[in-house]
């Protein structure tokens, strides 16, 4: 949220938490991955997240990805005695020299930062137009083919922290569609363009400090630190801060490489979850049917038992009986104005909002994972 500029996949998103949090990235060629808003008509139980996922089909970002500290940019005053007091609170924090150097010698404010940080368009989406552009059928499609192709890699790893396999395919292919779009920014640029700017200075500062920590020991190279404008990195679109506390070296090489190693990806995304109160065992919920005349205040986070929402007149999306068990469910409404849509959802899906606090986004996640083990 991861945190993901999520202000929220992973703190996705202020997520990251993983924002990770930001959403549909996809409708902008040049907007990197998580850098829009969710949809303003959508309902949330809390914040919507700052973090989008990446509707298929899009090309990957050509934006701001070369190395800044060879370009011939004017020289910025202002900007320069910032960072002069930045490096300095580095040192203090223990960065070394050459890794100082090697971030931040040579940066400029980018422009289009700025311009996306001020600009983040407001995307009127319905629930199933939301779910037509990030759940189409070939990303199910592609979603079960890369979980055959590391089902050798992911199964230790959904033993080892109690998260299915498909739940973290799931993730990685609504957040970046499989690794094929990670953003298209310098990280660290584009940290130090949004502290230096002031709206959320103090926000972006501490994450730039992360990562210029996450450089410091080794894990990535400035240059190889590529993610959204706001900071959501690699393939699973982590804030930095998010990394810090979250991200897990896979595969023992003594890195952890959230861009190009997907043991670290998979293991990073599972151990944020599990920290984040994922329960082994539990699905997420499901899609139901209520009564016409249902009375719409019932819905919110307030869990019930299924016998509770049975006795509703709430039944399954095909209208069969809902199982008569004790375990507890919320009741979800993802348009505001309709029952056309209705699901039941269990604890691991207040899980998956904290890697984007977004209703749109999570009932995406579980649907796509469920997806992927169906035929």
């Amino acid at each position: 949220m991861r945190s993901v500029w999520r202000m929220g996949v992973v703190g996705i998103k202020p997520l990251a938490g993983l924002g990770l949090a930001a959403l549909l990235a996809a409708c902008v060629t040049d907007r990197p991955a998580s850098a829009t808003r969710a949809p303003a008509t959508e309902p949330v139980f809390a914040a919507s997240g700052d973090e989008a996922p990446i509707a298929p089909g899009q090309p990957p970002v050509k934006v701001a990805t070369e190395n800044l500290a060879s370009l011939d940019l004017p020289p910025n005053p202002d900007f320069d005695a910032w960072l002069r007091e930045l490096r300095a609170e580095a040192r203090k924090k223990g960065i070394g020299e050459a890794t100082l150097d090697a971030a931040l010698n040579g940066i400029r404010p980018i422009p289009r930062v700025i311009e996306l940080d001020r600009n983040q368009p407001e995307f009127k989406l319905t629930y199933r137009q939301y779910m037509e552009r990030v759940v189409p059928q070939t990303r199910i499609e592609k979603g079960r083919r890369m979980l055959a192709e590391n089902r050798a890699l992911l199964a230790p790893i959904a033993a080892k922290y109690g998260v299915p396999e498909q739940y973290l395919v799931a993730f990685w292919g609504v957040e970046t569609d499989f690794g094929r779009v990670a953003g298209g920014f310098q990280v660290i640029p584009a940290l130090a363009t949004l502290a230096h700017d002031g709206r959320r200075s103090a926000f972006f500062r501490r994450e730039l400090l992360y990562a210029l920590q996450i450089v410091d020991e080794g894990h990535v190279t400035p240059e190889r630190m590529v993610g959204s404008w706001a900071g959501a990195m690699g393939q699973c679109q982590f804030m930095p801060s998010s990394f810090v506390n979250y991200a897990v070296d896979g595969d023992g090489d003594g890195r952890k490489d959230l861009w190009g190693d997907k043991a670290d990806v998979f293991a990073s995304a599972a151990n944020y979850l599990a920290r984040s109160g994922w329960k082994a065992g539990e699905g997420w919920g499901r899609a139901v049917s209520v009564p016409k005349k249902f009375d719409r205040r019932l819905a919110g986070p307030e869990r019930r038992t299924f016998r509770t929402w049975a006795a509703l007149g709430v039944t399954g999306a095909n209208g069969k009986p809902l199982p008569k068990t004790d375990q507890t469910a919320a009741l979800v409404f993802p348009d505001p104005d309709t029952n056309a849509a209705a699901f039941l959802v269990t604890d691991n899906y207040f899980t998956i909002l904290k890697w984007n606090r977004s209703t749109y986004y999570a009932l995406a996640v579980g649907q796509l994972a469920d997806a992927l083990t169906k035929r």
